[in-house]
């Protein structure tokens, strides 16, 4: 069954996605980003490309020649992924296809429109039987 995780307050939301796809790949896995508006995916692409500060986190999109041997992956959708990894939802809405995913991860921004759509994919989460771990990121 596929992990999920919450990540509240996370502020920046497209900095902390950028954090937890590093860790992510630092352990091995693969992710695919999603972020269904377009301005959104043009923004977390950017980011890639600076982030971290040293360096850049390796990505492409996912209908790229290379997306076979790259470790994270953007898209508006979860389809055509090469992986069942990791999928970070930067969208309002659950993923149509994040149960064939190892893992799920989900980030809720700190303004009422975010916390709301949050809170309507938690219990959509929980009314279908998926256990369900919180972060909190506002608490140091």
């Amino acid at each position: 069954m596929t992990r999920i995780d919450f990540y509240s307050n996370a502020e920046p939301k497209l900095q902390v996605a950028c954090q937890l796809a590093e860790k992510a790949v630092q352990q091995s896995l693969r992710v695919l980003i999603v972020a269904p508006e377009e301005t959104t995916l043009r923004a977390i692409d950017k980011l890639l490309w600076t982030f971290p500060a040293t360096g850049f986190l390796p990505h492409c999109m996912v209908r790229d020649a290379l997306a076979q041997e790259t470790p994270v992956l953007l898209a508006r959708g979860c389809d055509a992924v090469p992986h069942d990894q990791v999928l970070l939802n930067l969208g309002g809405e659950s993923p149509a296809a994040f149960s064939r995913f190892q893992r799920l991860i989900e980030l809720v921004a700190d303004d009422d429109a975010d916390k709301e759509a949050g809170r309507a994919r938690f219990r959509f989460y929980r009314d279908r039987g998926y256990e369900i771990f919180h972060h909190d990121l506002g608490r140091a």
